[in-house]
């Protein structure tokens, strides 16, 4: 068992053990540490507690030191520094003409690099333009495109449902949602209601997919042929969640449909599922 403890660097984002280096820690106090992009300042997330070595990314690094007065004074300086830099850079990108939207600019805590976060359509060649900016900031510069679930991430925004996006608030990572997830649930499949701000699939999509599917088992497929008091009919609709079935009897001509306990029927001829849509823009069809 190792002592660790657990540091964010973002608000939201993934929790990274570092060693303590003795020091006991509270969640919510600054420390300054070396990561592989250089010197930063992060927050504790998880406390001092012993984990096993199976839990651990080899090499533990530790910590260079809590937070100070002054690293706290250094972080204020930065935030400063980067809403200039920002500033900076949407210009030069103007005058180079590229086809790139600035998001966000980082400066490692020691100021030995800057990190400008952007969004594209394809590839952009900003090379003349990293040369324009270290010209200016004369220190080392980095760009990285980001895609757009990052992007909404980073800038926030208001979710359909009224409430602030998942990803900005509380989500630490990406899952993978895809529209078989949008359709086991029974929602419309028009794009404009199942996106998210970021234009892909909605997060939330997946927090119910486990029980949505362990559902599915239990009620038949629409199309599938069922007996139910020596008549049989089709399955027409299915209400997951009531694990109630709406059957077709009768004739094409003279139908009667019925709403039936899905357990009350039995299944003469399984249904095969609904395919999706061939009319579903490609990018929805898994993040």
């Amino acid at each position: 068992m190792t002592e660790v403890i657990g540091v964010k660097f973002n608000k939201v984002g993934k929790v990274y053990y570092f060693d303590p280096k003795g020091y006991e820690l509270k969640v919510g106090q600054g420390v300054v540490l070396e990561t592989a992009r250089g010197v930063e300042f992060g927050y504790v997330s998880v406390a001092n507690k012993k984990v096993t070595d199976a839990e651990i990314v080899a090499p533990l690094k530790p910590i260079i030191r809590p937070a100070t007065r002054e690293d706290y004074d250094r972080l204020e300086r930065n935030k400063e520094k980067e809403k200039e830099a920002f500033e900076i850079a949407v210009k030069k990108i103007q005058e180079h003409k590229l086809d790139m939207k600035l998001i966000n600019t980082e400066y490692t805590f020691d100021g030995s690099k800057i990190l400008f976060y952007f969004t594209a359509e394809g590839r952009v060649d900003f090379r003349e333009l990293v040369k324009s900016l270290a010209g200016v900031f004369r220190t080392r510069i980095e760009l990285r495109q980001m895609g757009v679930r990052d992007e909404a991430k980073t800038l926030g925004a208001i979710g359909i449902c009224g409430r602030p996006l998942c990803c900005s608030t509380f989500l630490n990572d990406f899952h993978s949602v895809s529209i078989r997830m949008a359709k086991d649930q029974g929602l419309s499949l028009n794009p404009t209601k199942i996106s998210g701000i970021c234009g892909r699939l909605m997060c939330c999509l997946q927090y119910e997919q486990n029980a949505y599917e362990d559902l599915l088992k239990k009620v038949p497929n629409k199309g599938t042929l069922v007996e139910y008091e020596g008549q049989k009919g089709v399955v027409t609709e299915v209400f997951v969640l009531k694990s109630l079935i709406k059957v077709k009897f009768g004739t094409p001509e003279e139908p009667t449909f019925k709403i039936l306990n899905a357990p009350d029927v039995k299944i003469l001829k399984k249904g095969k599922a609904e395919p999706i849509p061939e009319d579903i823009p490609d990018e929805l069809k898994e993040n």
